[in-house]
């Protein structure tokens, strides 16, 4: 039997494109991604503190079609950016058997969400929301207003699956669509990893024997770089020898800018990287550092180095943290807003390159089982039950 599917969500992200490929390519499926924009280099950069457009293919290997956005300042970044009202013209017409949406982020999931009530076509959501971040009365209560709406549930993690349970969805209804990156174009063979290393940390005037710890993603507050540069400084002062690597743009650049300065501290910061050049901070390094509040509903670039044979050291607060990391075995956790403790960690994992060599092999090992391959397979897996239950 085939399906048709329409998965809908704000514009091409990289992270969700390798999954629409797989899905589009497996037996039984009719795949067609319904976009709520495509965003301009302006568009796309913000929050990134600069203005880009992703150096690899996006829209390639599925179907897809760009909805009509009647926002007054369209983006992707604020709930008004996606306003799609001919949604439900565009589900009805395409007489699909379910739709899948990309959490409740914008307007036009929500636009979604009732023009598929309103069709009588299940509605099956992917979003991040996870049960670490404390939430006020109200805001469980308006999101109890619309969570059992959903037909299906597909969770990106364990503590994502735990948010939609405290709402009272059976287990039933959830299927896994775990969080994932293309796992093979980060991955090389050893040999070129070591080449690379070197090749790369020429590049930033890094030394082959320096310990390198790397932060990459947005210089913005819920990353906490400004609090990783003061623990940086503590273990610097407690005698660590290591260099901290920052690969990024963003609001607090130039806070973190001064803070080295006012140190004079042994941290290289090269911008932002595009996706074929993100791969070589990776390599350069020998751990990841993941110090986000509970704003990181996922982080995915603790995906990328894993990929990449790096373990990482990540807040309680990040939400793969209870997925990813097992302490001691593929990085650690410390608890967000011990600085001290996260000072002790760099202090301690900056003095054993083989230790950290050792947690990468195995972090690299157990990203495996997190690949668009198996995302694909959880969301055709969610489309069979809800197609079951509506007959």
């Amino acid at each position: 039997m085939s399906y048709r599917i329409a998965f809908v969500t704000s514009h091409p992200i990289q992270y969700q494109v390798p999954v629409f490929r797989r899905l589009a390519a497996m037996e039984g499926i009719d795949l067609t991604v319904l976009f709520c924009m495509i965003p301009n280099q302006q568009q796309q950069g913000d929050g990134f503190g600069v203005a880009f457009e992703w150096d690899i293919p996006l829209l390639e290997g599925y179907q897809y079609q760009v909805l009509k956005n009647i926002a007054a300042n369209p983006g992707v970044t604020h709930f008004k950016g996606c306003d799609t009202p001919d949604i439900l013209k565009v589900l009805e017409e395409g007489r699909y058997d379910a739709v899948v949406v990309n959490g409740w982020v914008v307007k036009s999931c929500f636009q979604t969400l009732y023009a598929c009530r309103k069709l009588g076509i299940p509605c099956i959501v992917r979003g991040e929301a996870n049960i670490l971040r404390p939430r006020a009365w109200y805001k469980r209560l308006r999101h109890r207003s619309f969570i059992r709406k959903y037909a299906a549930y597909l969770y990106i993690g364990t503590s994502n699956a735990e948010f939609y349970r405290s709402y009272g969805v059976h287990s039933e209804q959830l299927f896994p669509a775990l969080y994932c990156i293309e796992n093979d174009r980060f991955a090389c063979s050893e040999q070129k990893a070591k080449a690379a290393r070197m090749q790369f940390r020429k590049k930033w005037n890094i030394s082959d024997n320096e310990t390198v710890f790397l932060f990459s993603g947005k210089l913005e507050q819920k990353k906490h770089p400004l609090e990783l540069i003061n623990s940086f400084h503590i273990a610097c002062n407690d005698g660590c020898k290591a260099r901290l690597l920052i690969v990024g743009d963003g609001e607090l650049r130039t806070e973190c800018e001064n803070l080295i300065t006012k140190y004079n501290l042994p941290i290289t910061m090269t911008g932002f990287l595009n996706q074929s050049e993100i791969a070589d901070a990776y390599y350069a390094s020998d751990c990841m550092v993941l110090a986000s509040d509970y704003g990181e509903t996922w982080g995915l670039v603790v995906n990328e180095a894993m990929a990449c044979g790096k373990p990482a050291i990540v807040s309680d607060q990040v939400g793969c943290a209870q997925d990813l990391i097992e302490q001691g075995v593929t990085g650690a956790i410390f608890s967000f807003g011990d600085w001290s403790a996260l000072s002790d960690l760099l202090c301690e994992y900056s003095t054993n390159n083989a230790n950290l060599s050792r947690m990468g092999k195995v972090a690299q090992e157990r990203i495996q089982d997190y690949s668009p391959k198996a995302a694909a397979q959880g969301i055709f897996d969610a489309v069979t039950y809800v197609v079951k239950q509506k007959n």
